[in-house]
């Protein structure tokens, strides 16, 4: 083999070595979003993450505004059939919050995430995810049934 073939293997191989999962993804889980924002929230419901709105009635509060230790149901879009949970560790303003989250990049716990309200009325029925293994906020918009207070 030729010193020109071996050092394009070379550049080949250590590209391909970039490829790999982003270093700051999170912490490697088998946890999906329910069983991770029951165990982070306290919030004790069962079932897809997308019932969980309508389950919390009469046992838990439920809001359009965020606070700290809520979890915020998205509803299910695309390919995300059974929505989502992610709990919410801070309230950044009236549109942005950060969260941890099982789950939205696959087989990741992810911790303060930004997550922004792009609704037209300022409700969090529509939002951004920051989506790390690209470093930006998503371009996708979610629609959410809102927040899920603890006791």
């Amino acid at each position: 083999m030729s010193l020109r073939k071996i050092l394009a293997l070379m550049v080949l191989a250590a590209l391909t070595a970039c490829g790999g999962p982003h270093p700051n993804v999170g912490t490697a889980t088998n946890l999906t979003c329910v069983p991770y924002a029951r165990q982070v929230s306290g919030i004790g419901l069962a079932g897809d993450a997308w019932q969980w709105w309508d389950e919390a009635a009469g046992l838990y509060p439920r809001a359009h505004a965020p606070q700290v230790g809520a979890v915020l149901v998205f509803a299910p879009y695309g390919s995300m059939t059974s929505g989502h949970l992610a709990v919410v560790t801070a309230v950044q303003d009236s549109r942005s919050i950060e969260v941890t989250q099982s789950n939205w990049v696959p087989y990741r716990i992810e911790s303060n995430q930004p997550v922004i309200d792009v609704s037209a009325a300022n409700d969090w029925s529509a939002v951004r995810v920051w989506y790390e293994p690209v470093n930006a906020m998503g371009a996708t918009v979610y629609p959410t049934y809102g927040f899920i207070l603890p006791h």
